[in-house]
Parts: structure tokens; C-alpha cells; sequence
């Protein structure tokens, strides 16, 4: 146990002071503060010190300056059982100070305020992190307070030790510290990152926050948490149970998927983070029914993501079949009423989710693979047409819907769509021709396709030999898209000239493993 003479204060978020300065008072510690944390201190009516008056020596540069001075940070490394430095503080007349109560210049928020630079510069904390670092070093004689969560334990550590602190809660306190000190420098580092453009540094620093712990992993032996760039993931959950690994995993596929789509416009269901159905007529009720006719054997128990606000109507049908999750862009009053009469179906609100250029994260062996987002919005511009035959503008629209689906879908990855919607997926196969059957086998499996109906077939990569193709075209397929890039691209484009289908070729690849 560790008794507590001396703390010292300085605050950017003066919440909650009052609780601490309540027990600092009734164990008779005293305080050293500066700025606006040592005004609020005497407001609330407290006795506190005053920096430059301990040190005997002013703040300086605008308040850059104030608690870097020796006799501050000799009082808080000095090792207190070691001879030579209780002789070296004595020498000097230092005080210890055992307790640092602080938060950062408030960095983070700045960012999000403003764009001003010199401003955002200012607001780069240079005493608190230093502070912050001293005593977690020297936590077998300092405890060192960082955020306002911590206030509660402490104030309970004080009045159950009386006064004093035990050695496993500054331990504590100093792993927390230092782990807050390096996400405040990585927000900084990443700040300049960004301002600098550079993609890849030398080294990639990450800042998240823990968000929650979940009940496990992919699996029940393994551990799992969710962490968040920002304080929380931007999903609001309105009902149902805690979401799990795999809940994360499909919520995210089916976001990145319907975020895609036409503002306002679009339903999509995913299964084990592979979307199964698609739709974007303009209907509510109708694009969520042909999503789950594309194949209501795999929606079944998966997730339905709705691009738009979700209506009663809309949602009487959702609650016809089981579903694990259910998230729309919203919710009209009454349709989360509806949807609640199913007790464990979680209900999640995710209009405050924008799609960002944030890079995509993948961890293994020690090492992370760091790429961009695949979610470039295509154009006219990034497609030739190859073919002979010319598709008509409302054919080229539905090329491009199947081609923005194909790449959200696992690689090897065949998408069969008609009318707006999709008719068949092919996904996750070694095999291209594999994922072509497998396409083919769910359209003639669930859907009733009329002889005016066009079907188009997207593939996320160039077909590598004619039986690609062949097999589509043979099952009715009349247009195809594709990246180019093969060896026997010419021969493709021979093949589809012969049965006259629509070929067009992306510039792009998009490949999702």
C-alpha cells in the first residue's frame, strides 16, 4: 500500500471533478493544478496550489508549457525506497507527488470540428501524455488517472485502503495509460498520415476503442471482442439479443452491399457473409420479396438488409420468416413493434453508417495484410462493350447491377440477375465453371424466368476458358460482363459474336477472397 500526500490535477473535461475533489479532501491529500483545472478546483471551493506557484516559475508560451518542469517530474519518478534519490529530492526541496489525475487536449473531437490546421496542431497534448508516461512508469509508487471511467474505482480504491493505494491498482492504471497514450499519439500519426497522403508508412499504427466483449468467437472455444476506430460501431440495436462474431461479420457483408446501391432503393440478404439475394425495385415489400425468392433455402436464418426506412407493411412481411438480424436505413413507427413480437431477432438501426475509405484490416501469423475498400462507384467509363451486338441502355444498367453485386460476393463468384434483381449466385468455388452451375442450378431451382425476361451473367474475374461462357449462354444467359485480361479473351469475344450475346468487359477486377 501506497499513502497519497499529494495529487496533481489537469483536466481537459472538467466532468465529475467534484466526486474526486470530495475523497482528495476527506483524506486530506493536497492538489496542484494549473489553468482552467486549478479556476474550476477554487470555483467548486476546494484549496488548491497552483503550478507556477509550486515551481516557483510562470507558465510560459501561451501555455505550452506549464507542468514540464523538474520539480514537477522529479516528483513523480523519484523511486521512493531508494537512498540516493531521497537524498537528490531533499537536496533540491521536492515534493512527491503521488497521484496524477488528467485527460488529454481533446484531440480527436478537434478533428471532427474542424479543419483548421493551426487549431488542430494546438490541440496536440504535450504535458498529459508526458505526465501520463512518468508515473505509469513509476506506477510501484505513483498512480496515474487518465479517463473520467476511472474516477469511480479510484474513489473506491481511496475509501477502502484509506487514503492509500494497493500495488495491483496502480499496475493497472499504468497499463491503461500507456495504452491511452498510444492511441493519442496514433490519432496524431495518422492524422499526419493522411495529411501527407502517404498509404503505406513505414509503420502502421492503430487506434481503436473496445466496443464490447462478445459471448465468443466464430466458435464457442474461441474469444472474441469487437473494437471501433471511433467509440462505438454506429449501429443501434433496438432489439434482440447481444449480437455475436458471426452477426458482425454478416451485418458488415450486407452493408457493404446494400450501401452500394441507389440511395433509398435496394434489399439484400446474406448468408454467412455471402449475399444470397438482391433486389432494387423501387417497391419496398416487392424488393424484399424477390431478395428472398433469389433463394429463400440459404435467406433462411440470415440477415436482411434494407437500404431505406422500414415501413408496418414491409415489416409484416420480414416477420413472416426467421431471420437472425434484420437492419434497415431506419424505422417508420410501428414496424419495430411489428418486428419485436419475435423475441430473439435483432432489430439494428444503421442510418448513422456511411461507407468511408477506412483501409481493409486482415490478421494472421503476426502479420496484417492492409489493402483500400473495394467500393469504387462504377461508371459508364470504366466498361467496353465487345461484343457485336450492342445492349440497350436498361441492359447495360442491369450488366452493372450484377457486376456491383458479383464483387461483394465470395471469389469465385458467377451472378445470374434479371429485372433488378438477382436469379442465381454462384460463389466460393476453386472453380469458375463450378460457381457457373452452381448460379444456373438456383436459378432453375426457384425461379420462373418468361421467355422476355433477359438474364445477364456478372463474373468477378475473366473467364479462363470458352466453358465458362458456354455453359451460361446455353442456359439463356443473353449478356455477359467481365473483366478482360485472359490469354483467349479474343476467343470469348468470338464465342459471344457466334450466339450473338451481349459482352462487355470491365477494366477492373474485383476479386473478394
Amino acid at each position: 500500500m501506497k499513502k497519497i500526500s499529494q495529487a496533481l490535477i489537469s483536466v481537459s473535461d472538467k466532468h465529475n471533478l467534484q466526486k474526486i475533489l470530495t475523497v482528495l479532501k476527506k483524506f486530506r491529500i493536497k492538489i496542484i493544478s494549473s489553468g482552467g483545472t486549478f479556476k474550476e478546483i477554487k470555483k467548486l471551493g476546494y484549496r488548491c496550489n497552483e503550478v507556477s506557484d509550486f515551481t516557483k516559475f510562470p507558465e510560459i508560451l501561451d501555455g505550452r508549457v506549464k507542468t514540464l518542469h523538474p520539480k514537477i517530474h522529479a516528483g513523480i519518478l523519484n523511486e521512493r525506497d531508494k537512498k540516493s534519490h531521497k537524498i537528490e529530492m531533499k537536496s533540491y526541496n521536492f515534493e512527491n507527488i503521488d497521484l496524477i489525475i488528467l485527460n488529454f487536449y481533446p484531440f480527436e473531437k478537434t478533428l471532427k470540428e474542424s479543419k483548421n490546421h493551426n487549431k488542430i496542431i494546438e490541440n496536440i497534448d504535450i504535458g498529459g501524455p508526458t505526465m501520463a508516461r512518468a508515473a505509469g512508469k513509476n506506477y510501484k509508487d505513483v498512480v496515474i488517472i487518465t479517463k473520467l471511467d476511472q474516477y469511480e474505482n479510484l474513489i473506491t480504491e481511496l475509501n477502502e485502503n484509506k487514503g492509500s493505494t494497493s500495488l495491483s491498482f496502480r499496475q493497472k492504471m499504468s497499463e491503461e495509460a500507456f495504452t491511452e497514450t498510444a492511441s493519442y499519439d496514433a490519432m496524431i500519426s495518422n492524422y499526419f498520415i493522411e495529411k501527407n497522403k502517404t498509404n503505406f508508412p513505414v509503420k502502421k499504427v492503430i487506434s481503436t476503442n473496445l466496443v464490447e466483449k462478445l459471448r465468443y468467437g466464430e466458435n464457442p472455444h474461441q474469444i472474441a471482442s469487437i473494437y471501433s476506430y471511433s467509440l462505438s460501431t454506429n449501429l443501434n440495436q433496438l432489439h434482440g439479443k447481444r449480437l455475436s462474431y458471426n452477426n458482425y461479420n454478416d451485418i458488415y457483408a450486407a452493408l457493404n452491399t446494400s450501401k452500394s446501391l441507389p440511395a433509398g432503393i435496394g434489399t439484400v440478404i446474406v448468408k454467412h457473409a455471402n449475399p444470397c439475394g438482391v433486389s432494387i425495385n423501387k417497391n419496398k415489400v416487392r424488393s424484399f420479396k424477390e431478395a428472398l425468392t433469389s433463394d429463400p433455402i440459404s435467406a433462411f436464418g440470415g440477415i436482411v438488409s434494407c437500404n431505406f426506412k422500414i415501413n408496418t407493411k414491409l415489416a409484416f412481411e420480414l416477420s413472416k420468416t426467421y431471420f437472425e438480424v434484420i437492419i434497415g436505413n431506419g424505422y417508420e413507427k410501428g414496424a419495430v413493434k411489428i418486428l419485436k413480437k419475435r423475441k430473439n431477432l435483432r432489430i439494428i438501426d444503421s442510418s448513422k453508417i456511411r461507407l468511408q475509405n477506412k483501409s481493409s484490416i486482415i490478421s494472421n501469423f503476426d502479420s496484417i495484410l492492409v489493402q483500400s475498400p473495394d467500393n469504387k462507384k462504377f461508371e459508364s467509363k470504366n466498361f467496353k462493350i465487345v461484343s457485336k451486338k450492342k445492349p440497350s441502355s436498361k441492359l447495360f444498367r442491369e450488366l452493372i447491377f450484377a457486376f456491383n453485386v458479383c464483387r461483394y460476393v465470395k471469389s469465385n463468384a458467377i451472378v445470374l440477375t434479371s429485372n433488378a434483381r438477382t436469379v442465381g449466385i454462384g460463389s466460393g468455388q476453386p472453380s469458375r465453371l463450378d460457381s457457373c452451375k452452381i448460379a444456373i442450378d438456383k436459378m432453375n431451382n426457384f425461379q420462373k424466368i418468361k421467355n422476355t425476361d433477359e438474364v445477364v451473367a456478372a463474373s468477378d474475374a475473366f473467364f479462363p476458358f470458352i466453358d465458362g461462357i458456354e455453359t451460361l449462354v446455353q442456359a439463356g444467359v443473353s449478356a455477359v460482363i467481365q473483366p478482360y485480361g485472359s490469354i483467349r479473351d479474343k476467343e470469348i469475344i468470338k464465342y459471344a459474336n457466334e450466339t450473338e450475346t451481349v459482352l462487355v468487359f470491365s477494366k477492373t477486377r474485383h476479386f473478394k477472397h
